[in-house]
């Protein structure tokens, strides 16, 4: 674990300068602080580790020194799996047992919520099997039981962490709240109910809470029915709102130059809101709203003033983050047949990858001029996002965890201290837990 620590943009938590500790990294931005990234790998190139996974699952890795951490649903079983960074092995796997049916769609399977870590504790929300928490061990250190998640479509919002306390979107369903708990106990320490009720089975949000400095004070932002709003870390307080988000968001809510961004879905919008303001802010501090919204399921990256998103449909593109109008929009090069996109892109120096459904990564630059810097497949559907760790990507799909080196000649950087030999792994069918390794 490099020595050098680094508290993050929202204070979330306490990161080793190459950990991943969120399923959006050490700033909860998707923007990484390392600069050797794998840029060309393959099923057979490149290729560290693969280790088969008993189960398809949406959620994204998470590493904290040599550990890497992963949600999995086992049958009735709701887990975290902790493998070797280095290895893939699997070294332990813990979880609880889910006692009522959940439902949800194929699309979507249980345990679609990535883990989060401050490196004592790894916390993951297991929908109506609770929110628990692990030490590095995997022993269990306490549950909290929330109630019965229920929704046709499951649920996929991720916990929180920011200094001692974890925080979570319950929802979509019936019953959908936002919860802060103590981290160290799992104590409710408030709950606010959404103030647009969860009345269908078909709408509502599987939405990231964002945590953001306002004016020197850091608030919650979170995606809720027909709202953006603000919530007070301490007291659970509503700060300010923003109506006409519409009925359904899947991306988290982004805060960059002073304002905050969602991307709406289906009968939803997409909304920038200056911050800052309190109460109702609808006509006061908004920027700008697109209606129907370009349909977005992953988080964009913010840089210089522009918003890098990916739309649903597999489309990539550049928004001004002022105005809402779009700098470019483009297919992805290269890309196989399934190029819709659930995941969200990640950001290495000045290079932006996203894998799309069909399990190619395109690599193209942060720039206001769209350029394409190369694609990478691994053949495997997959709906998770990358995780960039100690120069490694790790990469989730339905089949298997994949980890990606690269040699200093086929990296984004050839400045990193660790040399990557660019080794040849061979995956195969193997039985769940099975890892294949580079020679």
């Amino acid at each position: 674990m490099l020595l050098a620590m680094l508290a993050t943009e929202a204070g979330s938590c306490i990161a080793a300068a190459a950990d991943w500790p969120t399923w959006r990294g050490p700033f909860g931005t998707g923007v990484s602080i390392e600069t050797n990234a794998p840029l060309k790998w393959s099923r057979t190139q490149n290729v560290r580790w693969r280790t088969v996974l008993p189960e398809p699952g949406n959620s994204t890795p998470i590493v904290w020194g040599d550990t890497v951490y992963l949600t999995q649903a086992i049958g009735n079983k709701r887990t975290v799996m902790a493998l070797d960074r280095r290895t893939g092995k699997v070294r332990w796997t813990y979880g609880a047992e889910s006692k009522v049916p959940e439902r949800t769609q194929r699309m979507n399977p249980a345990c679609a919520p990535s883990p989060v870590t401050d490196g004592e504790r790894i916390i993951a929300w297991f929908g109506t099997a609770g929110l628990v928490s692990f030490d590095k061990s995997g022993k269990g250190q306490w549950r909290t039981d929330l109630g019965r998640q229920n929704h046709q479509f499951g649920y996929a919002s991720s916990p929180v962490l920011h200094g001692n306390r974890v925080y979570l979107n319950f929802g979509p369903g019936d019953r959908e709240f936002v919860i802060a708990v103590d981290k160290r106990s799992g104590k409710v320490l408030w709950q606010i109910t959404a103030p647009t009720p969860g009345a269908d089975d078909t709408y509502g949000t599987w939405s990231t809470p964002t945590v953001a400095q306002v004016d020197g004070r850091f608030q919650l932002i979170v995606a809720l029915r027909d709202h953006l709003a603000g919530y007070d870390l301490e007291s659970g307080t509503n700060l300010w709102f923003s109506r006409g988000l519409g009925l359904q968001a899947k991306s988290s809510p982004i805060a960059a130059d002073g304002v905050a961004l969602i991307s709406g879905d289906l009968r939803g919008a997409e909304l920038a809101v200056r911050l800052g303001g309190t109460g109702d802010v609808t006509d006061s501090h908004r920027l700008w709203r697109e209606v129907p919204p370009r349909s977005r399921i992953g988080t964009g990256i913010a840089r210089d003033g522009h918003i890098y998103g990916v739309q649903a449909n597999g489309i990539l593109d550049c928004v001004s983050l002022q105005t809402g109008d779009i700098v470019w929009a483009e297919r992805q090069p290269g890309a196989g047949a399934n190029s819709a996109i659930w995941s969200s892109p990640i950001l290495v120096g000045n290079l932006l990858y996203v894998i799309n459904q069909g399990g190619d990564t395109v690599t193209y630059r942060a720039s206001t001029n769209f350029q394409s810097v190369a694609v990478n497949s691994l053949g495997e559907p997959c709906n998770a996002s990358l995780a960039l760790a100690y120069g490694d990507f790790f990469i989730r799909t339905w089949n298997a965890l994949w980890c990606i080196r690269g040699s200093p000649a086929e990296t984004a950087s050839a400045t990193a201290s660790t040399n990557h030999s660019g080794a040849t792994a061979n995956p195969t069918n193997a039985r769940p837990g099975a890892t294949t390794r580079a020679k």
